[in-house]
């Protein structure tokens, strides 16, 4: 057992239990109230004026633990994944800020978001290609990696492009993506003690944030994460297995994000080819469930179940 994880933990958890209560009045003073879309569910819409932009409280409790293992311990490689999450989170919060604050509902314009997020990835691409290479491990090898050249750099953007929106849609329900994300994290802490790998130590960091954020997150939620967060957990989940050779495993490991990326593409791909008939009630899908007569905390429970299960999954492939 790594001690040291475990002290990352209770640090990350420590200033997020501490900071959240503190924060959620201050918001609500601010009226960084959650805006709530009207085409949304309709039980959704008592949710409207609770704060948002919470992912930059967990957020700290992140950066404050990741940087004491990366200044006290010398553990410079959790560098990177530290700035992509940084990075993405940056995105997320400006988002966040024009549709609170500025009270631009839709937030960034879709070219403008995107822009952003492929200008991040491209430099984290750069930076993998110079030091991490271009091999990955391959499932069912027992550990084993191949050398796939040039057809890195685009699964770098697709998969990357693809995790962090896929977290951004999975923030959709009370403690949804706090509660998968946690399990995701925990993935990671125990692939990387096996592979005595540091970032087991950015990966504790998160999983003790996202734990204490759910004490205020889950139904009913006090507080949200909003883009700043959800973006966030997505560079992290991205930058940890790509760094770990494993962008395969993003597959099983977050496969409620894809699932739920997946679930809006099919919806807005069949509106437009039939001309207004949907496949799904609605999407991301876990409005679908809700339509159908699930509650929030249902759906969140099977879902995180469901990535327990994928994450088991992922390691019996893996080793």
């Amino acid at each position: 057992m790594d001690y040291l994880a475990i002290l990352a933990v209770i640090i990350s958890f420590a200033i997020t239990v501490v900071l959240c209560p503190i924060c959620i009045p201050f918001l609500h003073k601010l009226k960084f109230g959650q805006y709530i879309r009207e085409e949304g569910p309709e039980s959704h819409q008592k949710k409207s004026g609770t704060p948002t932009m919470g992912g930059a409280i967990f957020l700290v409790g992140i950066i404050v633990t990741s940087l004491i293992f990366i200044i006290g311990f010398k553990r410079t490689e959790l560098l990177p994944v530290l700035l992509l999450t940084v990075g993405f989170a940056a995105v997320g919060f400006v988002d966040d800020f024009i549709k609170v604050v500025l009270k631009r509902n839709l937030g960034f314009k879709a070219w403008q978001k995107m822009l952003c997020e492929i200008v991040i990835t491209l430099i984290f691409c750069i930076y993998l290609m110079n030091t991490v290479g271009t091999e990955i491990i391959i499932p069912f090898t027992h550990g084993q990696t191949a050398d796939i050249g040039g057809l890195y750099i685009p699964l770098v953007f697709v998969a990357v492009l693809g995790t962090v929106n896929g977290s951004n849609f999975t923030d959709g329900l009370d403690g949804l993506a706090s509660s998968v994300t946690a399990v995701i994290a925990f993935f990671f802490i125990i692939v990387s003690l096996l592979m005595t790998s540091g970032y087991i130590y950015i990966s504790a960091a998160v999983f003790g944030a996202l734990l204490a954020f759910l004490v205020f997150n889950v139904n009913p939620a006090k507080i949200f994460m909003g883009d700043t967060g959800s973006l966030a957990l997505g560079g992290f989940v991205a930058g940890v297995a790509f760094c770990l050779k494993m962008p395969i495993f993003i597959i099983p490991v977050a496969f409620i994000y894809l699932v739920e990326i997946l679930s809006v593409i099919i919806q807005v791909l069949y509106f437009k080819a039939t001309h207004g008939k949907r496949i799904f009630r609605m999407a991301p899908i876990h409005h679908h469930f809700e339509l159908g007569g699930w509650s929030e905390t249902k759906v969140v429970a099977v879902f995180t179940i469901i990535t327990i299960i994928t994450c088991n999954i992922a390691y019996l492939i893996l080793f």
